[in-house]
């Protein structure tokens, strides 16, 4: 009984870990040092490290978007 609850936890912080590397690879962020020392973060602390990226993740990021579409207006 306990060897599959520890199993499931460690599953579950192992796609908690993953998915915080990779959002934090894709997402761009004000300073590409930040980006360091975040996924520094993650991988010294992966459970606490996530969720304190998931948590933050909008301050971290570059609030300029890349693309910015125009419309034309059909008058």
């Amino acid at each position: 009984m306990w060897s599959t609850i520890i199993i499931i936890f460690i599953i579950l912080t192992l796609v908690l870990w993953i998915w915080a590397l990779v959002d934090i690879l894709k997402t761009r962020f004000s300073s590409p040092i930040l980006q360091v020392l975040l996924i520094l973060m993650i991988f010294l602390f992966p459970v606490i490290g996530s969720l304190v990226f998931f948590q933050f993740k909008h301050r971290f990021m570059d609030s300029k978007r890349s693309f910015e579409p125009v419309f034309k207006s059909r008058n």
